[in-house]
Order: structure tokens, then C-alpha cells, then sequence
């Protein structure tokens, strides 16, 4: 399946469906599943360096106004967490990987891998 890297809470945002666009500055002919993979960056809250879900691209447009190519996405799925090498561009994953799982064992598979970070107390 082809794959893109994307910071963890954006990841995270798009399953909660806060998230419909994911910009870009470049475009895509391709359109259809897409495994959508946390980047390795460590972001308080998300989970860094595995693919978390498979959303549908169903198009990329151009805005002038912003630069940028939109790229919409709909029917968002959550899977069980699998740990990835993000790469730049789109990049392909091995099917047998990808096993599309319920909301709530989505859930119970993250918490341990939400990124935490420990502060640090202030020397006097």
C-alpha cells in the first residue's frame, strides 16, 4: 500500500476527523488508500514512527492562495499500530502489515506508545 509521513498529531487529528486536508507542496497523480504513518519526531501526545491508519485520497487541488496542493481525504480507519521507517514522498508498505481494527482496540494499542515527555525540574 502506498504511505505518507506526517507529524504524529496531525496523524491523530485526521482519525478524530479533525483533520480533511493534508497539504503539501507537491502533487500526486495517485488517489485511493493510503497509510498514513506518525514521522519519528517525538510530539507530546502522539504516537512517533508507526502508521496508525488508512485514509482514502480522493483528490489533489492546487490553491494559489496558499501555495499549496490540498489533498482531500475521507474514510479514515483505524489499524493496528505497525512501526515504520517514514521515508519522503510516497512509499509502499507490504499489505499483509495493514490489519484494519476496531476504534476502541485502537485505543487500548496506542497508550502505550503515546509519546510522553519528562520535564525536567529548573536548577536553582
Amino acid at each position: 500500500m502506498k504511505a505518507l509521513s506526517v507529524r504524529g498529531n496531525y496523524v491523530l487529528d485526521m482519525i478524530t476527523g479533525k483533520k480533511k486536508i493534508e497539504y503539501r507542496t507537491w502533487y500526486t497523480k495517485y488517489s485511493g488508500d493510503l497509510l498514513m504513518c506518525s514521522t519519528a519526531k517525538k510530539v507530546a501526545g502522539a504516537v512517533p514512527g508507526y502508521a496508525l491508519c488508512v485514509v482514502h485520497l480522493d483528490s489533489v487541488e492546487y490553491c494559489e492562495e496558499d501555495d499549496f496542493y490540498h489533498w482531500n481525504i475521507s474514510n479514515v480507519r483505524v489499524i493496528k499500530p505497525i512501526h515504520v521507517k517514514g521515508q519522503l514522498k510516497l512509499f509502499n508498505v507490504p499489505n499483509k502489515l495493514i490489519k484494519i481494527i476496531s476504534k476502541d482496540q485502537f485505543e487500548d494499542e496506542i497508550k502505550p506508545l503515546i509519546y510522553k515527555p519528562k520535564w525536567r525540574k529548573k536548577r536553582n
